[in-house]
């Protein structure tokens, strides 16, 4: 009730999602996407979220998913926004700082969508799909291999989150539990299940109300 107390109830927030696979929830249903599941636990919380704006695809790298944005030509500003982007730019074995570059580039505009609120703006760490049924069997690398490029590049989009001061979510322990427990893989033996994605939209949903005002 005390945090009932300081907000208002009528406000309804908004929130845009920026990413690939992840985000959009390939192989689970929209309901399961972590971001619809993390609005449907604010709402138990009296903070009453729209329908999450997604813009992402299974496949997206830095640069298709800024190209994307740009197509979209989105206007409006939103109270939340949040930014889980690079596994294809690790798979495709791009080259790091290439990713850092456009890193840079999409959290600049999803704090520009947050209306210039750091605090408002929500980085996901990269899970580690190494740890999946799909990465044990990968021809090119092995599972620590995996885990090693994506600590990588999490270092990366870490770094730029800090020096931004935007909130980090680092996600990726919670994706190597799906070595003892292959209830967090979806179906197709790579993507997170709706249960693993639970997970993650629990740290989202503390991280929003740690910064209502």
């Amino acid at each position: 009730m005390l945090l009932l107390s300081f907000m208002n109830p009528e406000k309804k927030h908004t929130m845009l999602c920026l990413g690939d696979s992840y985000t959009i929830g390939e192989s689970v249903a929209e309901s399961e996407r972590f971001p619809v599941q993390a609005v449907d636990l604010l709402k138990k919380d009296g903070i009453t979220i729209d329908n999450p704006i997604i813009i992402a695809k299974t496949g997206w790298t830095t640069d298709e998913l800024a190209a994307a944005i740009k197509d979209k030509n989105l206007t409006g500003k939103y109270d939340y926004v949040t930014l889980l982007i690079g596994v294809n730019n690790q798979y495709r074995g791009r080259d790091a700082e290439e990713y850092r570059k456009e890193f840079d580039a999409l959290l600049k505009t999803a704090l520009n969508y947050a209306n210039g609120q750091a605090a408002h703006v929500f980085v996901v760490s990269i899970p580690d799909w190494g740890a999946t049924p799909f990465g044990a069997k990968d021809s090119h690398r092995t599972p620590e291999q995996i885990g090693k490029e994506i600590d990588h590049y999490n270092a990366i989009n870490k770094e730029e989150s800090l020096k931004a001061k935007v909130n980090y979510i680092d996600i990726t322990p919670i994706s190597r539990k799906a070595k003892q427990d292959p209830e967090l893989v979806a179906g197709d033996g790579l993507h997170p299940s709706g249960k693993m994605y639970t997970e993650w939209a629990k740290l989202l949903r503390v991280a929003i109300k740690s910064h209502l005002e």
